[in-house]
Formats: C-alpha cells, structure tokens, sequence
C-alpha cells in the first residue's frame, strides 16, 4: 500500500502537467474558434450589407426602367396620335391623357365626312348621327361637362388586406350556381359598380378615332381587333368583384380628352343585364351593347362568360361591327395567388364589306407556354387570309402578312415538339396554379406592326386594387359633379363610395341596407302588378346581326332628370 501510494506521488506530477498541457490546447482552441466566429459574423455582416446595396440597386434600376417604359409609352402615342408626349408637361398642366389643346388638335382632324348611303345600314347610320348633332345642340355646351377636368391619380385609401378572409366556407355550397345569385361579402369587391367596369372598355378610345380617321377597311379592322383586344386588357389582375348595379342605378362618363362621352344602365336585375351607349364628341362613332355577365364557381376556379353583343359604328364610312368578349377565368379561389386567363373565340364581323377578324383567346395550357396568348387573321367575305394577327391580351397586338405568320407557326411548333421530346412529360393531375409562360413579351416576328401596346400601370396599382390610371377616376366626384349627374349615378352609392374611403364596416352595412331596399320595392311591385320601366335604354333587336339587345332611347344628355327611383 505504502508501495502504491508512493508511485502515485511520483506520477501526479507528471499527471498535472499533461492536465495543464490539455487546458492550454483546449484554451488555444476555444481561442481559435472564437476568433472563427468572429471573422464569420464580420464576413456574414459585410454580405448582408452588399446584399442591401444589391436590393437598393436593384430598386433603383427597377424604377429608371418604369420610369422610361412610361416615356417609351408617351413617345409611341405621340407618334400616334401626333401630340407631344405627357412627360414634356409640367406637373401642374399634367392630364390622364390629352390636354384640352392637344385634344382640339387631334380631333380637329377626324372631322365628320359626308356619308356614302348604303341601303337600310347607311340610313340607320344617318338618323343616329343627326340625333347626336340635335341632343348636343339642345344640351348646351356645358351641360356635357360633368365638372371634372384634372382627373387624381390615386384612390382616398388603399385596399385591404383578404388574407384574414375565407371565401371557401361561401363557395363551397354554390359549386355549379350562378355567382349573381350569390351574396358576397363586401371585402371581397373592388370600390367600382359593374357600370363603371364595363366604361373601362374606353380606355383605348384612340384606336376608335384611327380607325374613323384610315381609308383602307383592312386597316380599319386592324384598329377595330385592337381595340376589343385592349378593351379586356385592364382585367388582368383586377381580381376584386365589382358591386352588383342596382335595377335603375345608371353611370355617365364624359372624357374630353379622350373624345367621347358614355352612359350606362341596369336595366335587368335577373338576370343582371347592364347596357351601354358612347358616342363620339365629334360625331365619329358610336359604341354600344348589353352585357349579361353568366358567373359559375366550379371548385378552384369561377367562370364569367360575357353573354351580349357588342357594336361600333364607324359613321364617316357608314360600317358596324359586332363581337362577343372572351370567357374569363379566375383560379385559386380557394387557396394560392389568384390569377386570370381569357380564352374562347372572338368573331369580329364588318356588316358593310363581309369582313371578319377572327381571334383566338389561347387558354394557357399544361405547361403555360400559351398563357395570355392572342392570335387569328382577318378574312375577306370569301375567307381569303388579308391578314395576320398576334400578340398578348396583356401586352400588344401586331400585324403581319399571313404568309410569313404561317410559316413563323410551323416552325414554332417544329421547334415546340422536339422540346417535348427532349423532355419527360408529367401525367400528373392539371394543377390550378399559375403556370410560367416560355418567355414574359412577345416574340416579334419580322415585318410586323404594332396595332397597339398596354399602358403601364400607376406605381400605386397595387395597393390599389390593381386599377389603371383609367379605372383610378372613374368614381371621382365633386360638387360640381353632383349638381349635374342624375340621383341614380352609381358614383352616389354610399357602400361603394364607403369602401373606397377605407370605412369597410359602413361599406358592408350600406350594402346590405341596398340590397334589402331592392328587394322590398320588388316586392312592392309584385303586388301591385307594376312591370319595372327603363328610363334610358329599350330592348330590341340589334340593327345589324339581330340579336336580342338593348337599344339607346336617347335624350339622357338633355339632362331633364324628372322621375327618377330611389334606389339609394
């Protein structure tokens, strides 16, 4: 024992050095690796600064680049439209579109022609256009004028947020139905009754004013194709129901700037059918139709099939056309980004010359490379190709000769299907989700036009219901408004006018009190036998395809507003 005990004295020695040895090495590592740790932080907080510098840059550049797709877009309508370009103003003399100067000069030179008579159409064209001379001459100069001038580029308060909101516990029972029988919370619509939504077909009115103003009729149904292209172009991404129109409520927009004044009404509430009516102010044209908007929820998407016919008269050449707008579909209704596609057939019919233009809305696909694609031809009476047309609802629409697209067709569907081939192609269930397109712009191809090109949104879109700086002013009222526009106006709603203020419980509570004031004056008239009365519009056939339609009766701008409903 004594033995044992003095080998341990002469190894503890030994015993602590070794023991000193490992806590200076483990010192020298924890050292090290504090040292690690603080050259990682250093390096991790330079990364993160150049990463905020990357993001300031990125923002930066991604504002020079809207900024210059704004004067690209003013330069080509300028060139257009022979007028300087809205940047070159001052922000005071700043307008939407044309300056009071710049209108005069561009209207100046699309004064009326005397028309060539052609038979039942050109005497029907005649007797409209000699109303329209005598409605303005018993209106008065400033009884057009509704009291805007300078329009605003912003709505009172933003949108709200629906991320705390479940449509799915309303939907789920409604799969199949019609979503105009269907009431909706409040939070879910956009500050704009479905009159005003229609009025946005307007925006592109320049491409009217060139159709009227070219002597070749293949040119003009160039302008024409445009322009119902461009008359959708403002649904995408605007996925906010617009309020259901009262039966009576009625809307008038009177543009200037723009060249034309339009007026609106809801003359059926089931079904919900609203018709419209816009003339040029210098008796170029008319615009009209009725809209039936058939919705139907099928699950993860909702459908609207715009049922109506829709005609403009070009007046100085004595022709109508007629279409139909394309189906539109909203996805992820349930869950996922909500997105928009427009697809079907739309049949553009020139009554005087046999013409037509016939396009194809692409429905976007398994894989997305058709989304949001447009393309078709114009044909003669005998359906000779005179011309191609291509481009994106969302974008553009060219033209170009219909050989050289033929052949740009086969070799894109060439190149297509050995893509394909070079690819395992998925069986998996069509997913709802958005898919990506092949590339984000079109593809010109050689030799092409361009009929027409989307003007970029406002920088406060998005916090504003996706609305252009066309839709930003269509409920825009003052005082002076007001005193002119009839009690029925839709800009006079309290629950739209409620919500765009931001006051999204008054907005609900108003809408309810409507829609229950509706439904007891349709009561009221059920038990006395009254049949509602339009004020403004009456149905018939449409003059030129015979269609079931709603025709202008006249003399809303005379602006004798004796009574009118209560229906506010």
């Amino acid at each position: 024992m004594i033995k044992e005990c003095d080998m341990a004295k002469e190894m503890l020695p030994s015993f602590l050095q070794k023991v000193e040895v490992v806590s200076e090495a483990s010192r020298e590592t924890c050292v090290a690796l504090t040292d690690c740790l603080n050259l990682f932080t250093k390096q991790e907080g330079v990364r993160n600064f150049k990463l905020e510098q990357e993001q300031e840059k990125n923002k930066i550049l991604s504002e020079a680049l809207e900024t210059l797709a704004t004067e690209h877009h003013e330069l080509e309508q300028s060139l257009v439209k022979g007028s300087p370009p809205a940047s070159i103003l001052s922000e005071d003399e700043f307008y939407d579109a044309l300056s009071d100067s710049e209108s005069e000069r561009s209207l100046s030179r699309l004064e009326a022609v005397t028309a060539h008579s052609f038979e039942e159409e050109g005497e029907h064209l005649g007797s409209r256009k000699h109303r329209m001379s005598e409605e303005k001459d018993c209106g008065g100069g400033d009884a057009l004028s509704n009291g805007i001038k300078k329009h605003r580029t912003s709505l009172p308060s933003p949108m709200f947020s629906r991320n705390d909101f479940s449509i799915w516990s309303i939907l789920r029972k409604c799969i199949g139905m019609e979503l105009s029988k269907i009431t909706m919370p409040v939070i879910f619509n956009e500050p704009l009754s479905f009159l005003q939504r229609l009025t946005e077909y307007m925006e592109h009115t320049y491409l009217i004013h060139k159709a009227s103003s070219l002597s070749d009729p293949v040119e003009r149904m160039q302008c024409v194709a445009a322009f119902a292209v461009s008359a959708v172009a403002s649904q995408w991404e605007r996925t906010g129901k617009p309020f259901n129109p009262l039966l009576g409520e009625t809307y008038e927009l009177v543009r200037d700037d723009l060249g034309f004044r339009l007026i609106s009404e809801q003359v059926s509430h089931h079904p919900p059918i609203s018709a419209f009516h816009a003339e040029g102010l210098n008796n170029d044209f008319i615009f009209h139709g009725s809209i039936y908007p058939k919705l139907k929820f099928w699950g993860k998407s909702v459908e609207a099939e715009p049922k109506g016919t829709i005609t403009l008269e070009l007046l100085e050449h004595n022709e109508a056309y007629t279409w139909t707008n394309p189906t539109c579909c909203v996805h992820n209704i349930i869950v996922g980004k909500l997105w928009i596609e427009q697809y079907g057939n739309v049949e553009i019919i020139n009554h005087k010359t046999g013409d037509k233009c016939v396009l194809n809305f692409k429905p976007c696909g398994l894989f997305g490379k058709e989304l949001h694609k447009v393309e078709g031809y114009i044909q003669d009476k005998s359906k000779k190709k005179l011309c191609a047309l291509y481009g994106k609802w969302t974008e553009c629409l060219y033209s170009v000769d219909p050989a050289t697209f033929d052949a740009y067709k086969k070799n894109d569907k060439k190149n297509t299907e050995e893509k394909k081939n070079s690819k395992q192609m998925s069986t998996s269930e069509e997913s709802d989700e958005m898919p990506m397109p092949d590339s984000e712009s079109v593809f010109i191809i050689p030799g092409s036009v361009l009929l027409w090109r989307i003007a970029p949104r406002p920088p406060n879109s998005a916090q504003m219901y996706n609305f252009t700086s066309f839709a930003m002013v269509l409920n825009e009222v003052d005082k002076d408004m007001e005193s002119v526009i009839p009690k029925t106006d839709c800009r006079l709603r309290p629950d739209i006018r409620a919500m765009e203020n931001g006051e999204i419980d008054q907005a609900s509570e108003e809408k309810k009190r409507l829609e229950e004031k509706q439904r007891a004056a349709r009561k009221n008239r059920s038990k006395s036998e009254e049949d509602w009365k339009t004020r403004w519009f009456h149905q018939g056939p449409n003059p030129y395809n015979g269609a079931q339609d709603w025709i202008y009766s006249g003399s809303y701008w005379d602006r004798n507003y004796f009574n009118l409903p209560d229906i506010y």
